[in-house]
């Protein structure tokens, strides 16, 4: 597949607003769980290296979807690892920690990357050392959407994609507090339902995301300048 320009895969994060993270323990509930979410609507995933045999699959999923899906790699620790994921057909590399020679290799190799921070420090830190999107984690467990706010006001150019904690309850009051982006896990991808054959409860999910996401999109289009 051919690689996205950088600025595209970012316009493409903005606009589906959601990154489902796929961290399930066999590649059959992987694969089932991304055409879950592909029919509920969301064209973006993120598979992490926890994943038993992430790389192949990235390189399998980029060449079957083409343009119509956005892979990403996720729980990336090292430029090797960064590499092997690009190489593979990876559109942008996420870290959960903030890893500089990762940061420093994705911007050598002009691909999206979203480095990991919690606190303030780490995550101007990250941002100045040219992350494209920070993720914030565990968001949850720092102090939710308030956390967020609180971080925009002195830091409101820093892009920032909460992750861990975000839920269909908590989602909206995220993307109130100014994430770019949400990243989903276990809430949308929940293991069990896969476990049991029950993909459907992950389609329908992703379509209750996705309607958070168009609806608050909608709201802010309505607000007079």
């Amino acid at each position: 597949m051919k690689r996205l320009k950088k600025n595209e895969v970012l316009d493409r994060i903005r606009e589906i607003g959601l990154i489902p993270i796929i961290r399930v323990d066999s590649t059959e509930l992987a694969r089932r769980a991304v055409e879950a979410i592909r029919k509920g609507g969301i064209s973006i995933v993120e598979i992490t290296m926890t994943v038993p045999g992430a790389v192949r699959m990235i390189e399998e999923l980029s060449a079957e979807t083409g343009s119509d899906m956005l892979i990403g790699a996720g729980t990336v620790l090292s430029p090797e690892k960064a590499r092997d994921c690009i190489n593979a057909g990876a559109q942008f590399i996420v870290c959960p920690v903030l890893h500089p020679r990762t940061i420093a290799f994705c911007n050598d190799e002009d691909i999206v990357v979203l480095p990991g921070g919690m606190t303030p420090t780490e995550i101007e830190h990250a941002w100045s050392l040219g992350a494209d999107l920070v993720k914030i984690f565990p968001a949850g467990e720092v102090g939710g959407p308030g956390f967020i706010k609180a971080l925009k006001g002195p830091l409101p150019k820093i892009k920032v994609v909460p992750t861990g904690g975000v839920s269909l309850t908590t989602a909206k009051a995220f993307l109130d507090a100014g994430a770019e982006a949400l990243g989903v896990g276990g809430d949308l991808v929940d293991v069990s339902a896969l476990k049991q054959g029950r993909d459907a409860y992950i389609t329908e999910r992703a379509h209750q995301y996705m309607e958070i996401v168009r609806q608050f999109r909608g709201s802010r289009a309505t607000v007079p300048a």
